[in-house]
């Protein structure tokens, strides 16, 4: 019981940073670590948890769905449902000592991708101007890569959409909150079905989530941007390195 004040905490800020500038799993995941749960569990849980914050978030969208360089985006999300399943088995089957290995890695790629995404899709897309073929492989490695983990996935989804030229902002943001929803609704599904997420603690993180999600989109209103994404990209990094030195410890 003594977690669950912690993992209510982690909640709440990993769902107004959700609803703020992105990042929560940054949160949640190292939380469920801290109380006891093994990685894979942790991660697997923290998915379910976040998701109806995402779902929200997706709905909350609706009206600016479009599609992307003449691809559907019914096609777009077919495959991330796809590439969400398959980031989900994956996770299924890979060892925990094996995950305990790659988790400080992960945490570098989504704190990177967090921190210089967007820059480095700006300063790429005056140079690079990529086709749908390109868009639709890379969708599938990024589908697969949040169904496994997620971490910065929204913040490498835009960057790489944004190599297409000049595309909406509100566009891309709808299109993120939606096939990130579809990848993580099917890993959600799949981890649901094979049993390794430890509902007690989930449930208790998933309403501290959704409380939290209200009052992270109240403060976004308020704090400029660069703050919001200063404090996510601090805590991720402080995260990063606290991993590191657990698997090498």
């Amino acid at each position: 019981m003594e977690a669950h004040p912690i993992l209510f905490v982690a909640g709440l800020l990993a769902g107004a940073m959700n609803a703020a500038a992105g990042g929560g799993s940054f949160v949640t995941i190292p939380a469920m670590v801290f109380v006891g749960l093994p990685s894979v569990v942790a991660n697997a849980s923290s998915t379910v948890a976040l998701l109806p914050g995402t779902l929200a978030s997706a709905w909350a969208w609706r009206r600016d769905f479009t599609s992307f360089e003449g691809i559907p985006l019914r096609t777009l999300v077919l495959i991330s449902l796809g590439g969400g399943l398959v980031g989900a088995v994956l996770l299924l089957v890979t060892p925990q000592r094996a995950f305990d290995d790659i988790l400080p890695w992960l945490l570098l790629a989504g704190t990177l991708a967090f921190a210089f995404g967007r820059r480095i899709g700006e300063a790429l897309r005056r140079r690079v101007r990529i086709g749908p073929g390109v868009l639709l492989g890379a969708q599938v490695l990024l589908s697969v890569y949040a169904g496994y983990f997620g971490g910065g996935v929204g913040i490498m989804m835009m960057a790489v959409w944004s190599l297409l030229g000049e595309v909406d902002i509100k566009a891309m943001s709808a299109g993120r909150t939606l096939l990130v929803s579809a990848a993580n609704a099917v890993a959600v599904l799949c981890f649901a079905l094979a049993g390794p997420v430890r509902w007690p603690e989930t449930l208790v993180m998933l309403v501290a989530a959704v409380i939290g999600g209200y009052f992270g989109a109240v403060l976004a209103r308020r704090v400029p941007a660069p703050w919001l994404r200063g404090f996510v990209v601090a805590y991720s990094t402080a995260m990063t390195v606290a991993f590191f030195w657990r698997a090498w410890a």
